[in-house]
């Protein structure tokens, strides 16, 4: 997903001089090209999070539309204050991209882990929160991040996520995108879930199993017509992410369905609220929590046997 964002911000960057990145000490193979090719519209901050956020602002008080750029936790975590206080408050137009989102650096440990950042974004007032599902919708969502004018918060993966779409996708925010549709149950998934979900249904189908499946690439402003939709026409609906279980996707489809009073069942898949006494690789991980397309089809079929 990373690759397909920035060639697309290079592609961007070249009509319009206003865009301006900013990274915090890395990410040298990812943005070495856009470097040298706009080196006017790039600059890198240092290790210096806080200071790369309030630059950014400024910049984008003065008429720029500018990117920070880091890996997991530390363009959103570390330098939360100057995200709130410097880009939120003042509706600045700022695009907060995170590299590496749920476990993609989980050999690293807990301090490279993005379990929290969606709930801490989406709380926050002003910012759109972004989560693309495979490289066509990370590259669509990037273009729909440029357009759009204030805050917004992009989470990707890593490199290698196969495209689950086989064409560009119309990715607008605050709507999702179904893959596929289905009668029974709905799976809404996030970010990169969606490749280990839509093996999932494939599965879940084989067995007899009629899988809605839509991705929830817009956490904020959230898809509510497509929740409802779903509630009303499938009798479960289950929510993977890799994030925490408070707060993200789940936590944001409970809250609709909540207030809606639509009589669906709802099972929510992620990570519980711990640090790992472990690390690991990502597959490791979500295996762990049960996020690989046999984890999701295993606690699908015994929450359907369940409430039988």
């Amino acid at each position: 997903m990373r690759t397909a964002f920035i060639k697309t911000l290079e592609s961007l960057a070249e009509k319009n001089k206003d865009i301006f990145l900013i990274v915090g000490d890395l990410g040298f193979g990812v943005t070495t090209n856009f470097a040298e090719k706009y080196p006017e519209q790039y600059l890198n901050s240092g290790i210096a999070e806080q200071n790369m956020t309030g630059v950014a602002a400024g910049l984008a008080m003065s008429g720029k539309t500018v990117l920070t750029y880091s890996i997991a936790n530390f363009p959103t975590i570390r330098p939360l204050e100057q995200i709130r206080n410097d880009v939120c408050y003042h509706n600045a137009n700022v695009k907060i991209v995170a590299v590496g989102g749920g476990f993609c650096y989980g050999a690293l440990g807990p301090t490279h882990f993005a379990t929290e950042d969606l709930a801490i974004m989406r709380a926050l007032p002003n910012i759109v929160v972004l989560a693309p599902g495979d490289p066509w919708e990370a590259k669509a969502a990037t273009e729909a991040m440029i357009t759009y004018k204030g805050p917004v918060y992009l989470r990707l993966g890593r490199a290698g996520e196969p495209n689950v779409h086989k064409s560009p996708v119309n990715y607008q925010i605050g709507k999702s995108i179904t893959v596929k549709e289905g009668n029974d149950i709905t799976i809404l998934c996030i970010g990169g879930t969606l490749y280990n979900s839509l093996q999932a249904s494939e599965i879940l189908e084989r067995k007899g199993i009629s899988v809605r499946l839509i991705s929830m690439g817009s956490l904020k402003p959230l898809d509510t017509d497509a929740i409802l939709k779903a509630a009303k026409e499938t009798n479960n609906i289950f929510t993977v992410e890799e994030h925490s279980l408070i707060g993200g996707l789940g936590s944001a489809v409970s809250e609709i369905i909540c207030e809606s009073r639509i009589p669906v069942k709802l099972k929510k898949l992620g990570v519980t609220s711990e640090f790992p006494d472990r690390v690991g690789n990502q597959e490791w991980f979500l295996k762990k929590y049960k996020l690989d397309s046999d984890g999701i089809v295993e606690t699908i079929l015994q929450t359907l046997k369940n409430k039988q």
